[in-house]
């Protein structure tokens, strides 16, 4: 292969689209697996292939109307084209510098075919929508979920999210916004422009704030302050809402599963000055030692809610996942109401924009409901009719939106 500046990184891309595409894995997983490249190679690669998924629909149309005989889906030279048109249509770049750092991943034939449809779409001037098109299963699933939000949801995954940041001290909410040219959200809650590099802005090495989407700080923010009780963070890693709990307050358990996770919590932890009891366990094993002022359970979902930071989503999750997850959530719902201590509060929440795994799992709840009222929501969003809280990506578009997220709290 040829030695072409750029061309690491592409086939970082096609390795990433590969394993997303064809093995189901994620996109950091996919992207772990680059830990060896220069970071930035590793970064360009990613937004390639995140910008790919995020257009696939619009891709393969295009590519279909420039070639006699259909491509098979996983054939190379599809995923190649994919990637040369989203370079050139969605992220400027010069064709020469495209066909230079694509063509290179292809031999043969393949090449020949993927240079004749790439110089036929540019010259008959091909364009992607502006909106992305869902694919076909995904779009047959939120028409039926959300009929009134469907555009909305696709608008907002038009641009991948702008760099939302938690911070430790609420108080300092206008100084950092100062210090980082941000946008206040709310209290504590700060939006930066995309694109910055996390560990170079100012008050990371002071752990003086964390990366969180809006919609993720809302669950734990919806317990209010600490004043020492005690709660339970029920699949708690990476941390975020560790970290939120335990800034308000609370005398933080930090549970989950998996030890890398864990660690990387422990990492965020110590950067922040930020405690917790930190607890490896599987949480339909594990019971505590005493109950809880509080739960807070942010159940295992599909995420289909983050997709537009994780476009893979939309192409890995399907009914079958779905399912496997409800089950799983329930019973950690039930577990999870039985460590309360009377009038106790149990928050559930998930990153997910399937009903199944947000509306459906809290209308079974046998704990008694409290309601979300607006005044304790960031501004432009409000409770349900019921008291729970639903965002998705299409959501508060003047501020450049948020993830989807359900969010639902009871009282013992």
């Amino acid at each position: 292969m040829v030695d072409t500046a750029g061309l690491p990184a592409r086939s970082a891309a096609l390795r990433m689209l590969d394993a997303v595409l064809r093995r189901g894995d994620t996109l950091d997983t996919a992207a772990g697996a680059m830990r060896s490249m220069p970071s930035s190679d590793a970064a360009l690669a990613r937004a390639i292939a995140s910008e790919v998924l995020r257009r696939l629909t619009d891709l393969d149309e295009l590519i279909d109307s420039a070639t006699r005989q259909r491509l098979p889906d996983d054939a190379k030279v599809r995923t190649v084209l994919r990637m040369m048109l989203v370079q050139a249509l969605r992220m400027d770049t010069a064709p020469h510098a495209v066909i230079a750092t694509g063509l290179p991943l292809l031999t043969g034939g393949p090449r020949r075919l993927a240079h004749g449809v790439f110089s036929a779409l540019l010259k008959r001037e091909a364009k992607l929508p502006e909106i992305p098109t869902l694919p076909p299963e995904v779009e047959a699933r939120w028409e039926e979920a959300w009929p009134d939000r469907l555009d909305a949801i696709a608008a907002g995954l038009a641009e991948p999210p702008l760099l939302d940041l938690t911070l430790r001290n609420p108080a300092e909410t206008d100084l950092w916004a100062e210090r980082l040219d941000g946008k206040v959200l709310a209290a504590g809650l700060l939006r930066l422009p995309r694109g910055r590099a996390v560990d170079g802005l100012p008050g990371f090495t002071e752990g003086a704030w964390w990366v969180q989407d809006l919609a993720a700080a809302i669950p734990a923010m919806l317990l209010g302050q600490g004043e020492g009780r005690r709660v339970l963070d029920l699949c708690a890693a990476p941390g975020g809402k560790t970290m939120q709990l335990a800034a308000a307050g609370w005398q933080v358990v930090a549970l989950d599963i998996a030890q890398r996770r864990l660690e990387r919590l422990r990492q965020n932890l110590d950067r922040t000055g930020l405690s917790a009891e930190i607890v490896r366990a599987d949480a339909l094993e594990w019971s505590p030692d005493a109950p809880f002022d509080a739960v807070l359970l942010d159940a295992p979902c599909t995420a289909t809610g983050t997709c537009r930071r994780h476009p893979d989503v939309l192409h890995r999750i399907a009914g079958r996942q779905i399912a496997d997850l409800t089950e799983l959530q329930d019973k950690l719902i039930e577990r999870a109401s039985g460590w309360l201590k009377p009038g106790g509060r149990l928050v559930y929440a998930t990153c997910s924009l399937e009903p199944e795994e947000g509306e459906e799992r809290a209308a079974k709840v046998t704990l008694s409901p409290d309601p979300i009222r607006a005044d304790e929501l960031p501004a432009g969003l409000l409770p349900t009719d019921r008291g729970w809280v639903r965002t998705d990506p299409g959501m508060l578009p003047e501020i450049g939106g948020l993830d989807g997220f359900f969010v639902a709290r009871f009282r013992l």
